[in-house]
């Protein structure tokens, strides 16, 4: 179709991040839409009498209806019509428009109503608004010595006790797990050595386990994780009743210097040396977990000032996305998604609607940052995301592994150019911010 033989007579913004395009098209167009689909019609059909495409026009007109040959024509027609519109107005669409045929027939221009979703406009703040307080995080005597307890742990003594459980004991035990008064015998385990420590067992059960003598039992409600081992756990409301057996008790060692040779396996000779190590390691550490809150705080301030509207449909695909992936992971295991569903007591639709602000945030943080990587200008060029990659490679073994073959994949090379883009990204953020949260800083 030439390209004058279109016109838009109208574009809407529409709310959702949705414009309206209303489109004539000329009635020349039409009429030669109508002409090719009789050509190709009157090859098909039947006509007694008549070899095929030889029959007289009037003839294939009255076999075929004219409604079925208008039909044809919009088919022929139309997705054309619009998506040279679309095209012609630079629209970056995220779904498939949705046409309402307004007026459309042999000898008369055809009018088209097309709504589609696209790309929201996204208004940044200004960064040097972006006053975020950064956190410094200081090393205290008692992180060092809980850090060296851990290290002496190691070289700890473990000898049974006739007492009640403390906690940082080791306790041999049964547990049993039920849902609903229904034992979940796959959950539960005999004569079990277990760990009453932070980050070892269970919260519920490490809180009520201290002060149980030998043979004592406790009892404790648990909401079970969405992604617990066994199904008819996931997602549910447990009673976990665990019976101790036997209790044991963990000596540590005193520290001096043999026992700071030890654990530190020759890296530092004496107490005071790993005491000043580990205090160095604390810090190391603490500014990398600094510079990851920072970061994230930084993102958020972002995200919070600048102006987005989520397109529903846009939340719709990342869902669908969601729970493929679901679908994958619970497949593993061998269950069916509806299985799944069943065993943690809901729906897809009840999933959808509780992973779809997760999701809507997700897309925010993104477009935000999309739009920040445009105004920065910020584009890696092809041999910066090889060394990337490569880089990678010397922390990643499975990368180094695969080096090779990732260089020569374009696939691999925009995921690794899309991920340099995002850190160069996040890395100007912040230091812009840093810069704002200098100077707002008092004097």
């Amino acid at each position: 179709m030439p390209d004058a033989q279109l016109t838009v007579v109208n574009k809407e913004t529409l709310p959702g991040s949705q414009v309206g395009l209303t489109i004539e098209v000329p009635q020349d167009a039409v009429d030669a839409a109508y002409e090719r689909v009789l050509r190709r019609l009157s090859q098909r059909v039947k006509i007694q009498g008549f070899r095929p495409g030889k029959a007289p026009r009037a003839l294939v007109e009255a076999k075929l209806g004219e409604e079925a040959i208008r039909e044809e024509a919009i088919e022929a027609l139309v997705p054309e019509v619009v998506g040279k519109a679309i095209a012609d107005q630079s629209l970056e669409t995220i779904d498939r428009p949705r046409v309402d045929i307004q007026e459309f027939g042999r000898g008369k221009p055809a009018l088209l109503r097309a709504t589609v979703s696209v790309m929201p406009e996204v208004k940044l703040p200004e960064f040097e608004s972006l006053a975020v307080e950064r956190r410094q995080t200081e090393v205290t005597d008692e992180m060092v010595d809980k850090r060296i307890e851990e290290l002496l742990e190691t070289q700890a003594q473990i000898e049974p006790v006739e007492r009640e459980v403390r906690e940082g004991d080791l306790l041999v035990a049964d547990l049993d797990v039920s849902v609903d008064g229904k034992p979940v015998a796959a959950a539960g385990r005999k004569a079990m050595e277990v760990e009453v420590k932070e980050g070892v067992l269970i919260a519920e059960l490490r809180a009520a386990l201290p002060g149980t003598a030998i043979g004592g039992r406790v009892e404790v409600d648990v909401k079970m994780p969405d992604d617990a081992a066994e199904p008819e756990l996931r997602g549910r409301l447990a009673r976990l009743a665990m019976t101790v057996h036997g209790v044991k008790e963990k000596r540590l060692p005193r520290l001096d210097d043999r026992i700071a040779a030890t654990v530190s396996n020759g890296e530092q000779q004496t107490a005071l040396e790993l005491k000043i190590a580990v205090r160095k390691d604390l810090h190391e550490y603490s500014q990398q977990l600094d510079k990851l809150a920072f970061e994230q705080d930084v993102l958020k301030a972002l995200v919070d000032a600048s102006d987005v509207e989520v397109p529903a449909s846009l939340v719709d695909h990342e869902i669908e996305h969601q729970l493929e992936s679901l679908e994958e992971r619970v497949g593993r295991q061998g269950l069916k998604l509806d299985r799944y569903f069943s065993y943690t007591g809901t729906s897809a639709g009840e999933w959808a609607a509780q992973a779809r602000p997760d999701a809507e945030a997700r897309l925010k943080l993104d477009l935000v940052l999309g739009q920040v990587t445009k105004q920065l200008g910020i584009a890696p060029t092809d041999e910066e995301v090889r060394t990337y990659l490569r880089e990678e490679g010397q922390k990643d073994e499975e990368v180094k592994g695969r080096l090779d073959e990732l260089l020569s994949s374009s696939v691999a090379l925009d995921y690794f150019r899309h991920r340099l883009t995002r850190l160069r990204t996040v890395e100007r953020l912040t230091e812009l911010a840093s810069t704002s949260s200098a100077e707002a800083a008092p004097r």
